[in-house]
């Protein structure tokens, strides 16, 4: 079972940068397709990048493409989503899942494990 702990967020400026860390533990990363997903407040809990095990391709929500850059290290069982150019509109609880079996990566119940969620909050 993996253990997955966000980090990283804060308060930043529009235009600023923010970048966000996903501990995992318990288990391999390497096989794991992880995302990132935010729920901005009021509102349910949205995808926004993708990380695929097996071809270490990449998906994005289309508001933060060219924007947004999801990573993973492997090694050390990190992943990461480095943020530019944030907007008003990434203002949310961020959280961080991995799955082995995630076919529909848009979808929260393709994910077997969950952060808590890490802050990010843009201001004008």
């Amino acid at each position: 079972q993996l253990r997955l702990v966000e980090s990283g967020g804060g308060l930043v400026q529009a235009g600023g940068s923010l970048r966000l860390s996903c501990a995992v533990s318990g288990g391999t990363l390497s096989r794991n397709t992880v995302a990132w997903f935010r729920r901005p407040s009021g509102q349910e809990r949205v995808f926004v990048a993708v990380s695929w095990w097996n071809s270490g391709r990449a998906d994005y929500v289309e508001p933060v493409k060219g924007r947004f850059t999801i990573s993973r290290d492997n090694a050390k069982n990190m992943v990461y989503l480095q943020m530019n150019s944030l907007k008003l509109a990434d203002t949310g609880l961020y959280f961080c899942a991995a799955g082995e079996h995630v076919v529909d990566y848009v979808l929260r119940r393709d994910y077997e494990w969950w952060g808590q969620g890490t802050q990010v909050t843009v201001s004008s």
